[in-house]
């Protein structure tokens, strides 16, 4: 407090001058209507400026919630749309008309961990078994396919990456709809390869590769990547083909995980033809 009163009378002529500059500023322009007015559009600025500032903070730090809002939003209108199996020729359905059966669910995750320069690559998301999230479900992302989840526990699940020489996925060529097996060779975390495309397929740099769906794990035409270049391999006939990948796996932060509903009919079905 002694401090606090020294500090007081030492600086006692500067504090005043303050005080009647305050006071002579707000005379001036209260009975002045020029300055008054000029006062109060510069005022008016200077909030604008400060609140614009303040908005594009505000907007920065809200990017991760918007981003997980979008996240969210895209699962659902992805469950919205109805899978083209549900039509059938006879069954007319009118302009904005659905079936009341979707053959996928879609539920958003966020990638809290993520390799890419190991042989077996794999991804954590902070989804697991309390959000519905099994083994064998399918992970994509806005941007294409991501890879198959591989272990759950409650509040979180492992996913192999499509950057993992283990993981095989049934693709085709968008345009001819061919099918061949796709891979990754461990080279680089940009592209893989799509084996088995015969040779009579046309086949040109840039053509979409996409899921074929031909399994339980992913819905048809989920985009993987475009055609760089390819090869014929003259000994079997067939094209090794390399594919561009659409996602960049080092920026890859939201995924929806992918469910068939009736994915556990159509796997003991096919187990019991494999045992025929």
């Amino acid at each position: 407090m002694r401090n606090f009163i020294r500090f007081l009378l030492r600086y006692h002529l500067f504090f005043l001058f303050l005080f009647l500059e305050t006071i002579s500023f707000y005379l001036l322009v209260n009975y002045n209507h020029h300055h008054r007015q000029t006062f109060l559009n510069s005022s008016g600025r200077f909030a604008a400026g400060v609140l614009q500032i303040s908005s594009t903070f505000s907007d920065y730090f809200s990017l991760k919630r918007a981003n997980e809002e979008l996240s969210r939003e895209n699962a659902f209108l992805r469950s919205q749309l109805p899978s083209p199996e549900h039509f059938e020729a006879d069954q007319p359905f009118g302009p904005g008309q659905a079936p009341a059966t979707l053959n996928y669910l879609f539920r958003p995750a966020r990638v809290i961990n993520n390799s890419v320069n190991k042989h077996h690559n794999y991804l954590t998301i902070n989804r697991g078994e309390s959000h519905g999230i099994e083994a064998g479900m399918g992970v994509i992302s806005a941007r294409g396919l991501v890879g198959v989840v591989r272990h759950t526990s409650k509040g979180y699940a492992t996913v192999i990456s499509l950057l993992n020489t283990q993981l095989k996925i049934s693709a085709k060529l968008r345009e001819t709809d061919h099918f061949g097996s796709l891979e990754w060779d461990a080279r680089s975390y940009q592209h893989v390869l799509l084996n088995e495309i015969p040779a009579h397929a046309p086949v040109a740099v840039g053509d979409a590769v996409v899921t074929s769906g031909y399994s339980s794990i992913f819905p048809e035409n989920i985009l993987i990547g475009t055609i760089e270049d390819f090869e014929l391999n003259q000994g079997e006939g067939f094209y090794v083909i390399r594919v561009k990948l659409s996602i960049d796996f080092k920026n890859l932060t939201h995924v929806e995980v992918v469910e068939k509903i009736d994915r556990e009919e159509i796997n003991e079905l096919e187990k019991l033809t494999e045992n025929d």
